[in-house]
């Protein structure tokens, strides 16, 4: 379901994701790595994706957690 998201409508958009990588990317890194546990990792980080935050180089933690990945938060 991301993927055909990503293809069908995220390709036919201008980049605007705060953070690197995408919330997509993510998301598909997060459950290759802890499987139905990142599906909530994504979903979370969705929801940290406002207008308000800084953004930047956030790629997924090495242990499961929803909060944002702390030795790359600047």
């Amino acid at each position: 379901m991301i993927v055909l998201y990503q293809r069908g409508v995220s390709a036919k958009r201008p980049p605007v994701c705060r953070y690197q990588p995408s919330c997509s990317n993510y998301m598909i890194q997060a459950i290759d790595r802890f499987g139905y546990r990142g599906i909530l990792m994504g979903i979370a980080r969705v929801l940290r994706c406002h207008p308000f935050v800084k953004g930047g180089f956030d790629p997924v933690p090495d242990h499961f957690t929803l909060l944002r990945n702390q030795k790359t938060k600047y």
